[in-house]
């Protein structure tokens, strides 16, 4: 308890531990409700049409990334280091908003070209429509903004309500392999509803209005946000692209094998997310004063997520055919190699985590950051085209494998190159 009381000993570091404590309640509900649905909907679905929804959910998130623009990472920075300005903090907001609904205007044009293009498209383009509903949900909900103004249980609240509200629904009105329809519906719903109430509380608790900001402001936004974007873009090539290249060279069925083996890895990476999302602006802040400090603190979370993420990586290939059975039952058993080979993922990524975003954002290796994504995002979609056609689902997991643990050594020798020893916790 000392040791407690003396780490809790300033105002920043019981803010940092408040905004753990609500992103690691929130990541237990995104952790715990999705667990409770996803061996009931891959059951009643069946591998076909649980394939389906995969697809469908993958080619909407690249309008979600595009909508996002890379505002969770720079506007969230912009938000803190201005939090204690209203009228900044107005600006920001606006400039942000208005940008982020003129590219969801874009992204639902895009959707319907794709949908009246392509046949594959335009068989289940009820699905397609319904599934954007997540990211008209994203474009309302301003996570930038509560994690800028490190006010993490609004996220918390918001976003389990609308779990909860979908876990619920799911038990009430899917029944059959008829009702698929009604996963997209229900789960757009959740993201919607989520995102007026965070709107009302921005509005309503931090008395932020809406203003026309000048063209200069949403220019400036624009710019910052831009290598983040085309670094997001690039993760995409390697991480949703995967399920969508998959559903384009095979069929739901694949997709649906692959999509449920991804679905339990995520599961696990996702149990990282807190921290990152919880120390990222307090590290921007540490960083700015101190890079020194900034560079041990990193340190200590490099050791503490890297032994936690590799004893976890190791239980998902030692265990990975007792939990495909259990959780997504017998018709799911091309599912375990795909698992074993994904299984590895979680301590890779938090790794790269810590070495990209954590570091050499923080440290203003923007530029270089976005290079190693998009070389990676090159090499991954080589890999996919060559060895999908060949393996299928087992091709695409090797794909994502070598591509991300092609980003984690890139970043880790770059920032070695610019004299930034994270192992060593210094800068020479």
């Amino acid at each position: 308890m000392r040791i407690f009381r003396k780490f809790l000993n300033s105002p920043d570091k019981k803010r940092l531990f408040s905004n753990f404590v609500s992103l690691a309640v929130l990541q237990g509900a995104n952790y715990i409700l999705p667990l409770i649905t996803f061996p009931y909907l891959v059951r009643v679905l069946g591998v076909e049409k649980f394939g389906l929804l995969a697809f469908a959910t993958a080619t909407v998130t690249y309008f979600q990334i595009l909508t996002d623009y890379g505002f969770n990472l720079s506007a969230t920075r912009d938000i803190s280091i201005h939090r204690e300005n209203k009228e900044k903090v107005q600006e920001i907001f606006s400039s942000v908003m208005i940008i982020k609904f003129g590219l969801l205007i874009l992204s639902f044009f895009l959707l319907i070209i794709l949908i009246l293009s392509f046949d594959k498209f335009r068989k289940d383009w009820e699905v397609f429509v319904l599934s954007f509903g997540m990211v008209v949900g994203q474009v309302l909900f301003p996570v930038w903004f509560f994690q800028g103004m490190e006010k993490m249980k609004y996220i918390t609240i918001l976003n389990i309500f609308a779990k909860l509200l979908f876990t619920i629904a799911i038990f009430i009105f899917v029944k059959e392999q008829s009702d698929y329809l009604k996963v997209p519906f229900l789960n757009s719903l959740g993201f919607i509803l989520a995102g007026i109430l965070a709107l009302c509380i921005v509005f309503r608790d931090f008395k932020i209005g809406f203003s026309i900001p000048n063209k200069s402001f949403i220019k400036h936004q624009l710019i910052e946000g831009w290598h983040i974007f085309i670094s997001t873009v690039a993760i995409s090539l390697y991480t949703v692209s995967n399920t969508f290249i998959l559903g384009i060279f095979t069929n739901n069925t694949i997709v649906g094998y692959y999509a449920a083996a991804e679905r339990i890895v995520k599961a696990v990476q996702g149990l990282f997310n807190p921290i990152s999302q919880a120390v990222y602006p307090y590290i921007s802040k540490v960083v700015s004063e101190s890079k020194e400090r900034g560079i041990k603190l990193i340190k200590k979370l490099t050791f503490i997520i890297g032994g936690v993420s590799f004893f976890l990586s190791l239980c998902l290939f030692i265990f990975a055919s007792l939990i495909v059975k259990v959780f997504l039952g017998n018709q799911y058993i091309e599912s375990i190699v795909l698992l074993k080979i994904l299984s590895w993922l979680p301590f890779i990524i938090a790794l790269s985590n810590i070495f990209g975003i954590q570091t050499m954002l923080n440290f203003n290796y923007k530029e270089a950051f976005s290079k190693i994504l998009i070389s990676a995002s090159v090499i991954n979609i080589f890999l996919a085209f060559i060895l999908v056609p060949l393996y299928k689902h087992i091709g695409i997991s090797v794909a994502v494998l070598i591509s991300e643990m092609f980003v984690t050594i890139s970043m880790y020798f770059y920032l070695q190159h610019k004299g930034i020893k994270i192992i060593e916790g210094k800068i020479v």
